[in-house]
């Protein structure tokens, strides 16, 4: 299987390329991304063979040449994304709407997928993202017409629309650089106060890394195919059923 990846140098995106890399079902992951994966990320060491780096700098224009390119894929998983806090609703609508619809009008254009085997278009939302409209926060609103829009675009196609409302997440204790070079100071100091209580007190509103990342591989790869729209819990939930990977040693790409 092949799947492209979007926001790889992000926390969901690293989690969720590191998951596919250790994945045997997956042979090929194409980053899609303005920048080189960091250094100081480290990942397995079948990195490098089993990656793809396409470097494109306007997310909102795809050349058919590399719309064709993409669309041969078997799956998408949109990572890319930040928070909203001190963005302004136009940026955070060109960055979270925009970018995501962009990709997938190319996509539908290039005729991804067939009807034995659709394309899907795995889209990381988070938890409150309100598809109605009518949500006072700004960042819900923008999210929710990702949602609403998605599946509307590919009603018709060879294309699913596979929504995930992802919880509160942060980088793993695991990869320490992670945290460092991902998250400011007060991030940080965020995560060691609120995770702890949203772990203990509220479950179902906190996605640990990991399980979140090979959520994330599992549903492209069509684990669960009627599953097309999962908040939060549902993925705790349906995690519990996949079978651990073994994990090889990490390193440097």
């Amino acid at each position: 299987m092949h799947i492209v990846l979007t926001g790889v140098t992000g926390a969901a995106g690293l989690a969720i390329y590191r998951a596919a890399l250790t994945d045997p079902a997956v042979q090929q992951v194409t980053l899609l991304t303005r920048r080189e994966v960091p250094s100081w990320a480290k990942l397995p060491p079948n990195a490098n063979e089993k990656t793809a780096v396409i470097l494109h700098t306007d997310f909102k224009t795809y050349p058919p040449d590399l719309a064709r390119r993409l669309a041969g894929h078997d799956a998408l998983i949109w990572a890319l994304g930040k928070s909203a806090y001190g963005m302004s609703e136009e940026a955070y609508t060109e960055l979270t709407y925009d970018y995501t619809l962009s990709a997938a009008r190319a996509l539908k254009e290039a005729g991804a997928g067939s009807a034995e085997k659709p394309f899907r278009f795995v889209f990381i939302s988070g938890e409150y993202a309100d598809s109605t409209g009518q949500s006072g926060q700004m960042w819900a609103k923008v999210k929710g017409r990702v949602e609403r829009e998605l599946p509307e675009l590919f009603k018709g196609t060879n294309m699913i629309a596979h929504i995930y409302r992802a919880g509160y997440f942060f980088p793993s204790k695991k990869y320490p650089e992670d945290r460092l070079n991902q998250r400011s100071l007060l991030s940080r100091l965020a995560d060691v106060a609120v995770g702890p209580v949203l772990k203990m007190l509220a479950p179902s509103l906190y996605s640990p890394i990991e399980d979140l990342g090979r959520f994330a591989v599992e549903v492209a790869k069509g684990r669960w195919p009627q599953q097309t729209f999962s908040r939060n819990a549902d993925m705790r939930e349906l995690m519990k059923s996949v079978p651990p990977l073994a994990h090889p040693k990490h390193d440097e790409l």
